[in-house]
């Protein structure tokens, strides 16, 4: 019996009906194009591993998702504030600061104070303790320790990795710098505090028409900075002072130890800054330098020379132990991270010697009653109250000076652009399991 043509053709692969063929035609020539590329993590840009065209859109785009309410009446900068802030200073006279908090799974606790003197590029200090907030501490010293020069826009990063831990906005803004001043014979009346806070010397009209960048530059330059932080969370006029003693005065940085390890250092007999009135010009100890002191490979200094104890051996190991440990030749060579230039000549791990500007921070000394000899915050206009001698608003004398805070680290510091903890940083990240190095305390005496 003869098959019928039906049977007779080939089934396999099936015959392509019509109604298949516009469907196959817009399969190969799709009108959307390719697939989207995700975006690159925040991890990735901050490592340098991808590079985005605008990292502030980036980054104020990321914030503003991640905001936490926060506590009331905590300072806070909103996003609107945070990005105009930045906008601001995208120039070559940009005076822009950060202070981030890093809690670094090595390091531990420690604070980063970023100024930026250049449009692309800030000069880095790793401040183990945070700013002094207390102008009558026992513990006036800090260690403010030089790092690699970031990028500008490193200013707005908060992230977190098991690689390199948490890092949040602690405080932002922009800052001034202060004339030095010739140090004086204190009067009575300075000293009753019946004159206005002693600022430097008044500004001659070529100082007037630097910028505020290039004051820093010189400042560098002379190894004296006196900084006023215009941030959110600090107070108003809050000065700090930054001096390099000639026996940190290092003209190469220190080489980068290939392995790390935990040595013990040797503690000198006393203290090798005394702490030291703030309204004077002179070197910590009075222009007695500390012989040369042994080194271990993660301690590029004596701890004791501030404080004296084991929470600042410690302080200086993390500080050095928070650099990447796989740096590229041209960036240990240049200290200076990718895209980042180092004309101010910073080197890497020298260590100043930052304390508190009192005076200029609106504090006297007290010459008389229960705080004699105790800074006290003085009366701003000649005791008169607001500008001008009126004070309509509240009908009281206006106080200079602040009062007393402390940085009490990654369990309590929240960050002032978003109001996270660095609990909530990780948590946002998705890293889970961090292990911190413990033992950090904050300065409370």
């Amino acid at each position: 019996m003869e098959k019928p043509a039906s049977l007779t053709r080939e089934i396999s692969p099936p015959t392509h009906s019509r109604k298949t063929k516009p469907l196959q035609k817009e399969q190969e020539n799709p009108k959307d194009g390719p697939p989207p590329v995700a975006a690159p993590s925040l991890a990735a840009i901050e490592a340098g591993e991808a590079r985005i065209r605008d990292h502030l859109a980036y980054f104020s785009e990321h914030l503003s998702n991640v905001s936490r309410s926060g506590e009331k009446g905590a300072p806070r900068l909103s996003i609107d504030d945070f990005v105009k802030l930045h906008q601001r200073n995208q120039h070559p006279r940009g005076r822009h600061f950060v202070i981030h908090q890093h809690d670094h799974p090595v390091a531990g606790v420690h604070y980063d104070l970023r100024l930026q003197f250049s449009e692309t590029s800030t000069i880095s200090f790793a401040i183990p303790y945070g700013l002094p907030g207390n102008p009558n501490s026992k513990r006036q010293g800090r260690l403010a320790i030089e790092t690699r020069v970031h990028n500008l826009w490193n200013n707005l990063i908060e992230s977190a990795s098991h690689a390199t831990g948490s890092l949040l906005i602690w405080d932002t803004g922009e800052y001034s710098i202060l004339q030095r001043q010739a140090r004086a014979v204190q009067t009575d009346d300075e000293l009753s505090g019946g004159s206005d806070h002693a600022p430097g010397p008044s500004p001659s009209a070529h100082q007037r028409s630097k910028s505020e960048n290039q004051k820093l530059f010189e400042a560098f330059q002379a190894t004296h900075i006196r900084l006023r932080l215009h941030g959110t969370r600090l107070p108003r006029s809050y000065t700090i002072s930054l001096r390099l003693p000639p026996a940190n005065n290092t003209t190469k940085a220190q080489a980068t130890p290939r392995k790390r390890r935990r040595k013990s250092t040797f503690i000198p007999s006393r203290p090798m800054y005394p702490a030291t009135d703030s309204d004077t010009d002179e070197d910590p100890g009075n222009g007695t330098v500390s012989p040369s002191l042994p080194r271990s490979r993660t301690a590029s200094a004596t701890p004791s020379a501030f404080h004296g104890g084991d929470d600042d051996r410690q302080a200086i190991e993390a500080a050095n132990a928070s650099e990447v440990e796989d740096e590229d030749q041209t960036t240990r060579t240049n200290n200076a991270y990718p895209g980042a230039t180092n004309s101010i000549g910073s080197i890497h791990q020298r260590q100043w010697f930052l304390r508190l500007d009192q005076v200029n921070s609106g504090f006297v000394r007290a010459s008389s009653g229960p705080e004699k000899g105790r800074w006290v915050r003085g009366l701003l206009n000649g005791g008169r109250g607001g500008p001008g001698g009126d004070d309509s608003k509240h009908g009281e004398l206006e106080l200079g000076g602040f009062g007393t805070f402390f940085v009490r680290g990654a369990e309590h510091e929240r960050s002032v652009v978003t109001g996270r903890l660095s609990k909530d940083v990780f948590a946002d990240e998705g890293v889970k399991g961090f292990l911190g190095r413990k033992m950090w305390r904050p300065i409370l005496e």
